[in-house]
């Protein structure tokens, strides 16, 4: 008898100190909060709410604004919010073939997202644009505000309208894009050259004369091409 009383009792000791199952999942998600707390601490001390944040990718620098408590809000053309309504998956990291499909598309969203996914790995400069930008930065309030307030989605345009054009009409209150300009300004410096403009027309002059037809059309169109390239380099 005593052996089974013994080892009774030492089953209701090991039960009790046991913890059980909720109690440790709660303690886990305690931890998880304590961790992310202690996250978004750290980032607002390195970040002001209504920061602009730049971060450089491959072939372009990606922006956002900073709301405070490890949130940043972007614009990023983003495929499936047009093709699902699973919330769960849209707020997922967007991923690059998700990317290339919403600038195919011309469709994107303005959303929220952690610094880390943000920054996706590359190093975040904090308010370039204040240096390069004529126009004086709106006070750090009015741009949170101005962000939070265009979430959504929205339609992209990688020349027209693109992420470095929604932070600076929410931190300097203009719509524009440094790198738009300055991709532009590259073509038009490869296509509007005098070179170009020698090139077409010799080679309107060859087609003219392979085709043997001199229309008044084709006379005029190998003077007029030439000669508008040439003015508009």
């Amino acid at each position: 008898m005593f052996p089974l009383q013994l080892l009774a009792l030492t089953a209701v000791s090991t039960a009790t100190l046991a913890p059980p199952q909720e109690e440790q999942e709660k303690k886990k998600q305690e931890v998880e909060k304590k961790k992310q707390e202690v996250e978004k601490s750290r980032y607002d001390v390195m970040f002001r709410r209504g920061d602009l944040l730049e971060v450089p990718r491959t072939l372009f620098t990606h922006f956002g604004i900073y709301l405070g408590g490890d949130r940043v809000a972007h614009f990023i053309p983003d495929i499936l919010p047009v093709v699902s309504s699973d919330q769960f998956r849209i707020k997922q990291v967007v991923t690059n073939t998700r990317l290339i499909l919403g600038v195919l598309a011309k469709c994107g969203s303005i959303r929220v997202d952690s610094v880390e996914d943000f920054a996706y790995g590359s190093e975040i400069l904090v308010n370039p644009m204040d240096r390069m930008c004529s126009r004086a930065a709106l006070q750090e309030e009015d741009v949170a505000c101005r962000a939070e307030k265009l979430l959504g989605n929205v339609e992209y345009s990688l020349l027209w309208y693109n992420c470095e054009h929604y932070v600076m009409y929410c931190r300097y209150g203009t719509v524009m894009s440094f790198q738009t300009f300055q991709f532009c300004k590259t073509v038009r410096k490869l296509l509007l050259s005098r070179r170009v403009a020698k090139a077409t027309a010799l080679l309107l002059l060859c087609l003219l004369l392979y085709l043997g037809a001199a229309s008044v059309g084709l006379v005029l169109l190998t003077a007029l091409l030439p000669f508008i390239i040439w003015m508009a380099a």
